[in-house]
């Protein structure tokens, strides 16, 4: 079982910035894909971000440019930065860890943190 919890949510004016941390309970950046999700209000919950074990990062097109995704292996700590954020940004942040060994599918989700960005 892993253990993620998410932080640094909060209420942003548009064009600000925000840094989401994501605490696994255990090492497992050396083995799983961690994500980035949201889920606005009456919509279905979207990839942001993500890093494979091996480094590389991928991100959904309208956050390109203005997000950023980075682990900290000592802290076994995932984070996302967020830069110039818009209204559309608001959302219920979710943290995923991903792997898959043979068969089987391990997958794992926090509990959310909520970023506002309004006026």
């Amino acid at each position: 079982q892993v253990q993620l919890v998410e932080s640094g949510g909060g209420l942003v004016q548009p064009g600000g910035s925000l840094r989401l941390s994501c605490a696994a309970s255990r090492s497992i950046f050396s083995s799983y894909t961690m994500a980035w999700y949201r889920q606005a209000p009456g919509k279905q919950r979207e990839l942001v971000a993500a890093i494979t074990s091996g480094g590389k990062a991928n991100f959904a097109d309208y956050v390109e440019g203005r997000f950023t995704i980075s682990g900290d292996n000592a802290k076994n700590t995932v984070y996302l930065q967020m830069n110039n954020l818009k209204p559309e940004d608001t959302a219920v942040y979710y943290c995923n860890a991903r792997n898959v060994l043979g068969s089987t599918i391990y997958n794992y989700w926090g509990q959310g943190t909520q970023v506002t960005v309004s006026s």
